[in-house]
This record gives structure tokens, sequence and C-alpha cells, in this order.
């Protein structure tokens, strides 16, 4: 296995904003694969409730993704692979609304967003500009490696 992956002990792994064929939680959800199976996620979860909006977007088993991974394959090739197994094949225009409407999303129930305050309250209680579940994905991958909120 001939992985090249980020040590997620070391540093965070790619923002959920950056795109990778438009989608973005993808090249973060790639990272967090890649490093679960070099040994270095740290305290990062593949497959978990952020990267499975992208999975139940795209209908991608999250198993054979990371068998994907585990080849060794690029970011260009495991986006092919996407494309092609996709079980909802997505335009480029859904892909771009969806992006955008994942960009923006807030807490929406009553237990999210106590789960949410609590967490921001914790990291950065000062800091008025954290408004979406990016935003506090960001702010806690920052502090987390010795960023000053």
């Amino acid at each position: 296995m001939n992985i090249s992956a980020t040590d997620l002990t070391q540093r965070p792994p790619r923002s959920p904003r950056v795109r990778l064929g438009g989608y973005v939680i993808l090249p973060r959800m790639l990272d967090k694969g890649r490093a679960l199976l070099a040994g270095t996620v740290g305290e990062y979860r593949y497959d978990c409730p952020t990267d499975q909006h992208f999975l139940t977007f795209a209908g991608i088993n999250p198993k054979e993704l990371k068998k994907q991974l585990a080849t060794g394959k690029g970011d260009a090739d495991i986006l092919a692979w996407i494309q092609a197994h996709a079980k909802s094949p997505r335009t480029a225009a859904e892909i771009a609304a969806w992006s955008s409407f994942m960009e923006q999303r807030a807490p929406s129930d009553t237990e999210s967003r106590e789960w949410y305050q609590g967490e921001h309250q914790r990291i950065a209680p000062k800091r008025e500009d954290i408004a979406t579940w990016f935003d506090l994905l960001d702010l806690d991958d920052y502090a987390t490696f010795g960023g000053k909120p």
C-alpha cells in the first residue's frame, strides 16, 4: 500500500470548504481516509456525520471509497472513481448548488445548536464571526494546532 497521507496528529486535514470536482467536504474526507489507513488519523474520524453529507449526496459507499484510497490513488483518480461509481450521479450545477448550501449550513435543531454553542464557547467565545458548521470546523482545526482564536 503506497499511501501519501497527511499526519493528522501534526496538522489538520484540508478545510471542508476546499473543493474537488466541485464538491466541498471531499478533500477533507480523503485526507482523513488516507490518514486512517496510514495510522495517523489522530482524533479525526473518517465517515463522520459531515462526511456522510457528501457520501449520501454522491451515493458513495464509505467502505468502497476506503478500498480505493488503500490503492494509493491520488485525488484526481479518486474523483474519477467517484464519478464512475456514484449511485446518484450529479450535474455540475447540482454539485455547485449543494456545495454552496453546505458552506452556509448551520445548526438547525435544538440539540445541534446547544452542542455548537458549547463548542464555540469552549474554543473562541469572543469570536462573533462563527456561524456555520464549516466556520466551527475551521476554527477548531486552527485552535487545535496552536492557533490563537
